[in-house]
């Protein structure tokens, strides 16, 4: 079975698929992201990037308003944002929700 790269845009809206949610561990003090047979601990700033991908907000919607939290131009921030996006697609912790 070939499987097909989902290649993320600026219009994509990704969200956490069934299985893999974000949980704040106290006993680290930070937050894991569990997935099937897996546990990844994202940096603070991927923290923030996944807090947003809810399924409704496009990824240049999340990039606006990381660009005013982060005070940066938010093309910088947009270009970070869908390599991020890109990269936890490809490992199926985050799916694109159909337009």
């Amino acid at each position: 079975m070939i499987r097909e790269r989902v290649l993320v845009s600026a219009d994509s809206r990704p969200y956490f698929p069934r299985g893999v949610r974000m949980r704040y561990d106290t006993v680290r003090e930070r937050f894991a992201v569990l997935g099937p047979e897996r546990v990844y601990w994202p940096d603070s700033v991927s923290v923030d990037i996944l807090n947003l991908c809810d399924g409704q907000r496009s990824i240049s919607s999340i990039a606006g308003q990381l660009a005013q939290g982060y005070t940066a131009p938010v093309e910088t921030i947009q270009v970070d944002v869908l390599e991020f996006i890109q990269s936890w697609t490809d490992l199926h912790l985050l799916k694109l929700q159909e337009s």
